[in-house]
C-alpha cells in the first residue's frame, strides 16, 4: 500500500514534476515545482490557508508520483504536455483544445508539395500555422493552387519518375508533372520559394516578383502569360483586403490575448496577427468552479495553448502579468529560436487593440458562455441520475460502451467509444478487427475484445508502476462499462472482468421489438428510464455513438480491404456471389475446403463458376505439392 508520510520523506529537493492520484489511480492533477520536497509536502500540511481547490484535491489523493528534471523550463514543458493529455479533475483545463490546420510544405522531398495538416511531425518540412479557421487554409491552398502548377499526388520520386502515366492535373495545367522526369528542378523550386514568400507573409515582396515577370512577358509579346501574371496579383490583392489592417508600423507578428469572466466559466479571445495584418481569431470556453486567480488562468491558458503550436509570435500581449512570465517567455524563445516577448501594455496603441480582445471576448462570453455552463450542468445532472439509478457510490465520470458490427455474420468488427463528463472524447476511442472468432458470434467477439482491452490496460499500468513513464491507450480504466446488449452481453463483460480480477459495475441496453433503447439492465434487474429524462438521453446518445462508430469502421473496411481476397481473382465471382459464400462458408479457408457439390449449394452460384472457384483452389493445392 501507498503510505503517504513514508513517501513524503523520499521526495528530492530537486526541480521536477509531480503527479496526483486518486483511488482508481486516475490522475486528478498534476504540478511543477524548483523544488519537489518543499511544494508537494505543502499540500499534506495545515489545509486552513489553502484555497477551496487545494482542500478539495487533498482529500481525493490516494498517491503521487514525480518526475525529476534538470530546470524549470524542462519542468514547464512537461507539465504542460501531461495536463493536455490526462485533462486531471483539478487542472485549469483547455476544454475546447483544437487541433488546429496547419499549412505543410514538403521541402524535405524532391519537388515539394503543400498540403493541409493537422498534425505536426519532425520530418524537416515547413509549417505554417496554426490557422484558426479551416476556411482560411482551404483559400489559401487554393490561390496557391491556381498561382503555381505544384504537384498534389504522393508519389515517391525518387523510385517512381517515369513508370506511370501523368495524372488528370497534369493534361489540365494544374501540375508540371515532375512524375514523368523532365521538369527543370530550379524552375520548380522557384515557384516553392514564391509560395513560401506568400506563407511567411511577405506578398508584397512576392506581388512585385509576379509584376516583374508580367512586365518580362508582356515586353517579350507573351500576352498571355503577362495577364495570367495580372490574374495571379488580382488573387493576392484580394486576399489581402480581407485581413483587417491594424498597425502600418510595427509589422512584428503577433498573439493578442484577453479574458473576460462569468459566474462559473471563463472566455478567452485570441486575435493573430501577423506582419500588422488580422488573419484571425479564436475563443475558448475555460470552467471556473474554483475561481482561480486571473494570473493562474492565463498562464495555465498560454501554456497549453503554446505547446502544441508550431508557430510562437514574436509578441504575445496580455492585460496583466502572470505566473512564471519569465520562465514562459524562455521557455517559448528557446521553442521559436529566437526572443520571445510577453508584453502587458500600459499605454499606446496596443493598449487600445487590448481592449478590443477584452471587449470581444466578453461578447463572446454573453453568447456562448450561459449555453456551455447549461450543458455541462445537464451533463452532470445525466451521470448523478444515472449514477442513483444504478445505486454506484463512487463519482461517475468515464463511461466506456462497446457494440459489435458484422454484415451476415462476415467479418465482425468491435468498437470502444468514451465519454467523460457526459461528452464523447474521441481521442480515446477504439476499434478492434476480430481475430479469434469465425462467422456470427457477437458474444465470443464481445469476449475477445473485452479480454484485449482491459489485458493492455493492466500491461500498461504494470510498465508505468515499474517504469515511472505515461503510456498512452488502455491504462485508464471507465468508471461504468455499457454493452450494447441485454443479459448475455452483460454477464461476458462481468465473467471477462473477474478473470481478470477487475472491478468496474457493468450495465447493458434494454431494447423493445422495433430495437429502440428503453432501459438498462443492472444486477440482472431491467430499470426502465423515462424518455424525456437526462439520463435516458445520455444513455441513447452513447450507444448511438457506439453503434455509429462500430458501423463506419466496419463500413470503412469493407469499402478499402475487407472483401479483398483470392475471390476477387476467380472469374464469375463477383461482390454478391462473394458475399454469399462468405455468408454461407464464414472463412475463406472453408470455401477452400469445400466439395465442387458444396459450393453448387450456394445461393446465386452455378456450375460453371463452380467449377472454376473448385478448379482455381485445388490448382493452388497441386503447384504446392
Amino acid at each position: 500500500m501507498f503510505n503517504i508520510e513514508e513517501e513524503l520523506k523520499k521526495l528530492p529537493d530537486k526541480p521536477g514534476v509531480y503527479i496526483m492520484k486518486d483511488k482508481n489511480d486516475e490522475i486528478i492533477y498534476v504540478g511543477k515545482a524548483i523544488s519537489l520536497k518543499k511544494r508537494v509536502r505543502q499540500y499534506f500540511q495545515s489545509g486552513k490557508n489553502n484555497p477551496p481547490k487545494v482542500n478539495a484535491m487533498v482529500k481525493n489523493i490516494s498517491e503521487f508520483e514525480y518526475i525529476i528534471v534538470d530546470n524549470e523550463i524542462e519542468a514547464l514543458i512537461l507539465e504542460a504536455n501531461l495536463i493536455k493529455k490526462h485533462k486531471p479533475k483539478y487542472n485549469i483545463l483547455l476544454r475546447d483544445d483544437k487541433q488546429y490546420p496547419y499549412i505543410k510544405v514538403t521541402v524535405n522531398e524532391k519537388y515539394p508539395r503543400v498540403m493541409k495538416t493537422r498534425h505536426i511531425s519532425k520530418d524537416g518540412a515547413k509549417y505554417f500555422g496554426p490557422y484558426p479557421s479551416v476556411y482560411a487554409v482551404n483559400d489559401a491552398i487554393e490561390i496557391i493552387r491556381n498561382l503555381y502548377p505544384l504537384r498534389t499526388c504522393n508519389r515517391n520520386l525518387d523510385k517512381d519518375i517515369g513508370k506511370t502515366r501523368p495524372c488528370l492535373n497534369f493534361y489540365i495545367g494544374r501540375c508540371l508533372g515532375p512524375c514523368q522526369g523532365n521538369v527543370d528542378e530550379k524552375k520548380y523550386m522557384d515557384m516553392v520559394n514564391e509560395v513560401l514568400l506568400f506563407l511567411n507573409g511577405k506578398e508584397d515582396k512576392l506581388v512585385d516578383i509576379i509584376e516583374n515577370k508580367m512586365k518580362e512577358a508582356a515586353k517579350g509579346l507573351d500576352f498571355e502569360g503577362a495577364a495570367k501574371y495580372r490574374d495571379q496579383i488580382n488573387s493576392l490583392n484580394l486576399l489581402h483586403e480581407k485581413q483587417k489592417i491594424v498597425s502600418t508600423t510595427n509589422v512584428v507578428d503577433q498573439d493578442v490575448i484577453g479574458m473576460a469572466r462569468g459566474i462559473e466559466e471563463v472566455c478567452i479571445q485570441i486575435f493573430f496577427i501577423r506582419d500588422g495584418k488580422i488573419v484571425g481569431r479564436e475563443h475558448f470556453i475555460l470552467e471556473d468552479t474554483f475561481e482561480e486567480d486571473r494570473k493562474e488562468i492565463l498562464s495555465s491558458f498560454i501554456k497549453q495553448f503554446y505547446i502544441g503550436a508550431a508557430y510562437v509570435p514574436k509578441e504575445i500581449i496580455i492585460e496583466e502579468d502572470i505566473v512564471d512570465i519569465e520562465i514562459i517567455s524562455k521557455w517559448l524563445s528557446e521553442k521559436k529560436g529566437a526572443k520571445v516577448n510577453i508584453l502587458i501594455p500600459k499605454r499606446g496603441d496596443k493598449v487600445d487593440l487590448m481592449e478590443m480582445v477584452r471587449k470581444n471576448a466578453l461578447d463572446m462570453l454573453n453568447q456562448y458562455g450561459d449555453r456551455f455552463l447549461k450543458k455541462a450542468r445537464e451533463n452532470q445532472k445525466a451521470l448523478e441520475e444515472l449514477q442513483n439509478i444504478i445505486g454506484i457510490s463512487s463519482e461517475l465520470n468515464r463511461i466506456e460502451a462497446f457494440d459489435i458490427s458484422n454484415i451476415s455474420g462476415v467479418e465482425s468488427v468491435g468498437s470502444m467509444v468514451v465519454f467523460e463528463k457526459g461528452e464523447p472524447k474521441k481521442s480515446d476511442y477504439r476499434r478492434f478487427r476480430i481475430r479469434t472468432i469465425t462467422g456470427s458470434d457477437d458474444y465470443g467477439s464481445m469476449e475477445e475484445i473485452l479480454l484485449r482491452r482491459f489485458t493492455r490496460g493492466i500491461e500498461e499500468r504494470k510498465l508505468m508502476t515499474e517504469n515511472k513513464i505515461e503510456v498512452k491507450g488502455f491504462s485508464i480504466f471507465p468508471d461504468l462499462i455499457m454493452m450494447d446488449g441485454g443479459k448475455g452481453q452483460v454477464n461476458v463483460a462481468i465473467r471477462v472482468l473477474k478473470d481478470l480480477n477487475i472491478n468496474i459495475p457493468v450495465c447493458g441496453l434494454v431494447k423493445d421489438d422495433f430495437h429502440k433503447t428503453r432501459g438498462i439492465i443492472y444486477n440482472n434487474k431491467e430499470i426502465r428510464l423515462e424518455e424525456d429524462s437526462l439520463g435516458f438521453r445520455l444513455i441513447y446518445k452513447i450507444q448511438e455513438e457506439a453503434h455509429r462508430f462500430a458501423i463506419s469502421y466496419h463500413r470503412s473496411l469493407r469499402t478499402k480491404k475487407m472483401f479483398k481476397s483470392e475471390l476477387d481473382d476467380i472469374k464469375g465471382i463477383g461482390e454478391k456471389r462473394k458475399v454469399e459464400l462468405l455468408k454461407h462458408f464464414e472463412s475463406i479457408d472453408k470455401i477452400k475446403k469445400a466439395s465442387l457439390e458444396e459450393l453448387v449449394e450456394v445461393k446465386g452460384m452455378n456450375r460453371a463458376v463452380a467449377e472454376e472457384l473448385y478448379n482455381h483452389f485445388n490448382k493452388k493445392k497441386e503447384e504446392k505439392r
